[in-house]
């Protein structure tokens, strides 16, 4: 009777296994896409700061330029 069970519970332990392999490696990959994403997030939030600050920039530079054009028709 032993035997038996044992010959049974071999293979449902070795595709345990491997399905475990298998969930580990499917949370590795999951793991590695949120950290790109998150890479990703905070590539696009400097973008997005330094384009506001250009965008200043350029606000400034046409305040500057405006004040100077009124200074030479006064």
């Amino acid at each position: 009777m032993i035997r038996h069970t044992a010959r049974y519970l071999a293979p449902v332990a070795a595709l345990t296994l491997l399905a475990g392999c298998g969930m580990a490696e499917t949370a590795t990959t999951t793991a590695a896409l949120a950290e790109a994403e998150a890479q990703n997030a905070k590539a696009a939030k400097e973008t997005q700061a330094k384009i506001e600050q250009k965008l200043q920039d350029a606000q400034n530079v046409a305040a500057q330029q405006r004040a100077n054009a009124e200074k030479l028709t006064e």
